[in-house]
């Protein structure tokens, strides 16, 4: 058996060494090398076009002359026996070498012909063929010779030497060629700057990227140009831009979360190890203390478990799609308002549906979920109502397009206007709310759960005080909730 040898060995090394190194050419490069062989191909064409049309128009210009000598040497001489007419055949100078050939060989002058005489030349003269041009060699000059009618039974012979239009071929081949060089060199050149600038965004954000991935800091922004120099590159450049911003504002949004958690979380876990470390000393402590101890912990823990779970929903961000179902909200509103006055008797609750009618306002939805975002809607409402202010319950099919809406309403100190835009933040919290109960992530969960069941949840303040929680449905809401993101808590 027999393998490859050292040189096949070797060739396919190159090779994949060669294909590799393609591959790892930087784009600058090769978009350069692309523009400076478009332009390299394109001068090439031109330069070839150029030089066949020149030499074209030398042959015409030639031809012509030789048209004009034998109309002159005709019109001078139109009765000429065969031989030498005019010229100095010896040099083929201006003017043209002129001479008459007969039909008949016989009838040919004395002496030999200056200009070689063909067949062809014989039938021109017997007029059986059409006047022609060819190429020759006199005296080793080179030369173009015309023959063509002259009288009945002779053809004229013309010939000019072709030298000068060899020369010009040549001087106009050289010329074209350097002007192909020269315009691929500066296309070379103007294909490395055009791709320099025309990927100096790319080229920044690539940097940006690495920048970023280097500082862990999402804060950094490329350049953009002034407005009216947009092009694709620097659309990427300001698209690129949005991302950093959605992910600085994704980065700082659990940033936030995560300082919130350990912040609120801090309190209750010194609270329990507090009372585990008193219950730990049971012995030294009284009956009363050790129920008030075994009292403080049992509730310490049920305010971390829910902070924990609220947290856990909060995260997850999305709703089980499987438990997806029509909900009817009559029966899921006055369900909802008997349990909130159960927890909370000293708040009355004051209910308006609309009318009775089979079966109702329904949405696509997660029951177990929207009963939860109600719960916490009617929470917060009782927790901020006076003693002896009632929250107003009020679900309607509101407008021409029939969407459903759900109002809450309490009579307390209502939303100030610079709490308003941060009232559906996670662990935020008023200045009058930091001493009541809670962990400020009711509101929050709310608008998630709103939003994954493609309802709009807003605050506002109420006409004559209190605050006013507003819940739309769209009357097509599509599929069910929607399992993507909250952008505004990512």
């Amino acid at each position: 058996m027999t393998g490859p040898g050292p040189r096949g060995r070797g060739a396919h090394g190159a090779r994949r060494r060669g294909g590799v190194w393609g591959r790892r050419r930087p784009l600058r490069t090769r978009l350069a090398l692309a523009v400076t062989s478009a332009v390299a191909f394109v001068a090439l064409g031109v330069s070839t076009a150029a030089f066949f049309v020149t030499r074209g128009a030398l042959v015409d210009q030639l031809d012509l002359s030789l048209t004009q000598s034998a109309r002159l040497a005709a019109q001078r001489d139109p009765d000429a026996a065969p031989g030498v007419l005019a010229g100095e055949c010896r040099f083929l100078a201006a003017p043209a070498c002129a001479q008459v050939v007969a039909a008949d060989p016989a009838r040919d002058g004395a002496g030999p012909s200056p200009l070689p005489v063909s067949p062809e030349a014989r039938e021109v003269a017997a007029g059986t063929r059409r006047p022609f041009v060819t190429n020759i060699t006199v005296a080793g000059h080179e030369a173009r010779m015309l023959t063509t009618d002259y009288a009945p039974g002779r053809a004229l012979q013309v010939a000019l030497r072709s030298d000068t239009v060899r020369e010009g071929t040549r001087d106009a081949a050289w010329w074209l060629a350097w002007t192909a060089l020269a315009g691929v060199l500066l296309a070379g050149v103007l294909g490395s700057w055009v791709s320099r600038s025309g990927l100096a965004p790319v080229t920044r954000i690539a940097a940006t990227a690495m920048r970023i991935a280097g500082t862990r800091d999402p804060s950094h922004r490329i350049e953009e140009p002034p407005p009216g120099r947009e092009d694709e590159i620097t659309r990427l450049a300001s698209s690129f831009n949005t991302m950093l911003a959605e992910l600085e504002r994704s980065v700082t949004a659990q940033r936030r979360l995560v300082a919130d958690a350990s912040h609120e979380l801090r309190t209750p876990l010194t609270a329990l190890r507090t009372n585990a470390e008193l219950l730990a000393r049971a012995d030294r402590l009284t009956p009363e203390q050790r129920d008030r101890a075994a009292g403080a912990l049992g509730r310490q823990l049920r305010e971390v478990s829910g902070l924990v779970n609220d947290l856990i929903e909060l995260a997850r961000d999305e709703e089980p799609q499987a438990l997806v179902e029509p909900v009817p909200l009559v029966p899921l509103v006055r369900h909802g308002v008997e349990a909130a006055r159960e927890h909370w008797p000293a708040v009355p609750f004051r209910l308006s549906l609309p009318p009775d009618t089979h079966p109702g306002p329904l949405v696509p939805g997660v029951p177990a979920r929207l009963h939860r975002l109600l719960g916490n809607l009617l929470d917060n409402a009782a927790k901020f109502s006076p003693p002896g202010g009632p929250v107003e319950v009020d679900l309607r099919v509101a407008g021409p397009a029939g969407e459903v809406e759900l109002t809450v309403r309490d009579h307390g100190p209502g939303i100030a206007p610079e709490d308003l835009p941060y009232v559906f933040d996670r662990f935020y919290r008023a200045g009058a709310a930091r001493a009541l109960p809670g962990s400020g992530l009711g509101l929050a969960m709310a608008r998630q759960i709103a939003r994954a069941h493609h309802a709009e949840l807003t605050a506002e303040r109420a006409p004559h005080g209190g605050a006013l929680l507003r819940l739309r449905f769209a009357p097509d809401p599509g599929p069910g909730p929607d399992p993507g993101p909250d952008p505004g808590h990512a």
